[in-house]
């Protein structure tokens, strides 16, 4: 006679854990595969972006130094930025790697902007069937003038100071609670709006930072508050985080570019209109009864509008885009912004 087959309930248990173990460990492979591929490309993605970053400064510097026309240095900034790339193990077109420059010019200037990508060859994560994934990194850097005033102060004061007070000498600048300074040691606050009423919040918010502000003024365009506030709470606002800087201010004064009033609707402003800027040194400042900015002007004003980073329609049709100019505010620049 034939045994029957067994039914021992243990040798079919030991079966079914021969399968979930398999199924597990395929599981917990899967999962160490996807932790250690994307550690080793974060790791990748952190050293592309160290190589796009220093291409776009070496684009940037190549930008300012070469000499010649604009094009001349357009392609100059290129070169140089591909070259720093391939020096970082980025080359165009090495292992997949592609690296592309491209080149905007501002209103002086230009920015150079570089974008890496390259595959991560994985290892684990093949098992999931994810061979590689893209890793994508950019970079820009800005070569040009200063002739915007980043953290300017939001108050305007009169350019009657340059007649007869002295550069570097201290003094209290008081508010006459006016649209804007009439005497030579008056200030007035702005929102460098010129056409609104100026709110204490939103001064806040540009002194603090948090409201950043983008405006050009022309000579002889108006910039004043409107509201004629004191705005007290704002004097501690400039003690606590200004004191001890020096901040652009607007200077203002009376009439435009031809001697006349500038205007605004329904009113002409005798001495709200705009002048150029100048460098003050903000020591202290005090509200209540005082109501003072203390500080000097550490030179004279310049005469000169502030203009954005843009190329306008205007310098492309005269074709001085990225023309490196001299600056009022006196300096050149090649940094990383992005």
């Amino acid at each position: 006679m034939k045994r029957p087959p067994t039914t021992d309930p243990f040798t079919r248990q030991r079966g079914q854990i021969l399968v979930l173990f398999a199924l597990g460990l395929v599981a917990m492979v899967a999962m160490v595969g996807l932790v250690l591929d994307g550690g080793d490309t974060f790791a990748q993605r952190r050293d592309q972006q160290n190589g796009a970053d220093l291409a776009a400064i070496a684009g940037a510097n190549a930008y300012m130094n070469v000499p010649g026309s604009v094009a001349a240095k357009t392609a100059a900034a290129q070169a140089a930025a591909l070259a720093a790339a391939t020096g970082n193990r980025y080359g165009h077109g090495t292992n997949d790697t592609s690296v592309t420059v491209n080149v905007s010019l501002l209103s002086t200037g230009a920015e150079v902007k570089v974008d890496i990508t390259k595959p991560h060859v994985n290892n684990f994560a093949r098992i999931m069937g994810m061979n590689t994934w893209g890793v994508s990194v950019t970079a820009t850097a800005e070569a040009g003038t200063i002739d915007t005033a980043v953290g300017s102060a939001p108050w305007t004061m009169s350019i009657k100071f340059f007649d007869g007070h002295e550069i570097g000498q201290t003094y209290d600048f008081g508010e006459g609670n006016g649209d804007y300074p009439i005497g030579a040691l008056d200030s007035s606050w702005t929102d460098f709006n010129g056409n609104n009423n100026v709110n204490t919040s939103e001064v806040v918010g540009i002194i603090e930072g948090t409201n950043v502000v983008t405006s050009t003024f022309a000579f002889g365009q108006y910039l004043g508050q409107h509201n004629q506030g004191f705005h007290n709470a704002l004097y501690t606002e400039v003690n606590d985080h200004l004191a001890g800087t020096d901040v652009p201010v607007p200077i203002v004064g009376p009439g435009g570019p031809e001697g006349e009033n500038c205007n605004v609707p329904l009113q002409a402003h005798e001495d709200g209109c705009f002048q150029g800027w100048a460098i003050f040194h903000v020591i202290s400042a005090s509200g209540g009864s005082d109501k003072v900015i203390r500080g000097y002007f550490t030179g004279d004003f310049k005469k000169f509008p502030l203009t954005v980073g843009e190329c306008t329609t205007a310098q492309q049709s005269a074709g001085t885009c990225g023309v490196i100019t001299t600056s009022a505010l006196g300096g050149y620049l090649v940094r990383l912004t992005d």
